[in-house]
């Protein structure tokens, strides 16, 4: 009897304690529905209607994404944001585990270092855009051309080079936020225990050694988490092209936002075709991160 009474009394606290977690998540998972769920089934209805600005019209079925499929525009950026991913992959991905390493290998300053590497991540990010407009102008008071005239080289036009303006645009954005991923990489290498770098420094192992068989798989983990957050911020990239080419030249650096963006404000007001757009992005990423964690967990299972 009593050890009914005692398992009754284990169970209730079990109900209350959940009850209690639930209260305490109450708030967040209605904040995350309202600001997340609710919009983003709306524009899921709203794919399937034609509208008058926002007001939902016509219901047309599939009508928009196979206007969207048929359009070169959308080819064209679906194209770019795959060189967008891929030029990222090579700058925005490597740099911050670069900067990581090399400030972690810093026996002076560090603390100096770490601050200045974050300082860029401090500024709006419109501001540093427009910053970098004047920077890479094409007319001769743009710094870049000024800094060539003292050499005799005549003015150039870097935005407006086909083949430039992918990696000139990702290679702003990486200096924006290069410095706060190298921080969130430092903090994971703090976590390593300073023992296997003295005994590999006793061991005679160079500084490409310890990198190779300490650092690195010290942040594998880290880094493929980062590598997929990397992937679908990038694949959302739209004020940076629009800021400094407005899509150009010639639509070459054209996003699939940017293409959403052009559909609802662009003076077409398609936001049923915006919102098409907004949910094909959607499930290209939720395909990465599901190839992500299908991935991960085989790799979990294999070293377990």
């Amino acid at each position: 009897m009593e050890k009914t009474v005692r398992l009754k009394r284990r169970g209730g606290g079990r109900w209350a304690q959940h009850l209690t977690s639930w209260l305490i998540m109450l708030p967040s998972l209605v904040l995350f529905a309202f600001f997340l769920w609710g919009p983003l089934l709306q524009s899921i209805q709203m794919s399937f209607y034609t509208t008058r600005n926002i007001n939902l019209e016509k219901f047309v079925w599939l009508n928009n994404y196979i206007s969207i499929f048929k359009s070169p525009e959308f080819w064209t950026a679906f194209t770019n944001t795959l060189l967008y991913t891929a030029w990222s992959l090579l700058i925005g991905f490597l740099i911050p585990i670069g900067m990581a390493l090399v400030i972690g290998e810093t026996t002076r300053a560090k603390g100096f270092f770490r601050t200045a590497s974050y300082i860029p991540n401090i500024l709006p990010g419109l501001a540093a855009i427009i910053l970098y407009t004047a920077f890479f102008s094409a007319e001769k008071t743009g710094v870049i051309n000024i800094i060539l005239s003292w050499f005799g080289v005549e003015p150039q036009q870097y935005l407006s080079e086909m083949g430039l303006v992918i990696p000139l645009v990702v290679a702003i954005s990486t200096w924006k936020g290069a410095g706060a991923t190298a921080l969130i990489y430092m903090a994971g290498l703090s976590g390593v225990n300073p023992e296997l770098y003295e005994a590999a420094t006793i061991d005679g192992a160079g500084i490409w050694k310890r990198i190779r068989h300490i650092t690195l798989p010290a942040i594998f983990n880290l880094g493929s988490t980062l590598l997929i957050l990397q992937i679908i911020s990038i694949f959302q990239i739209l004020y940076e092209p629009m800021v400094l080419t407005k899509g150009g030249p010639n639509n070459a650096s054209l996003s699939l936002m940017l293409q959403m963006w052009r559909y609802a404000f662009g003076g077409r007001m398609e936001f049923g075709k915006a919102a098409a757009t907004g949910v094909i992005i959607t499930l290209i990423l939720l395909v990465f991160t599901a190839v992500y964690n299908i991935v991960n967990r085989r790799k979990t299972d294999w070293e377990a």
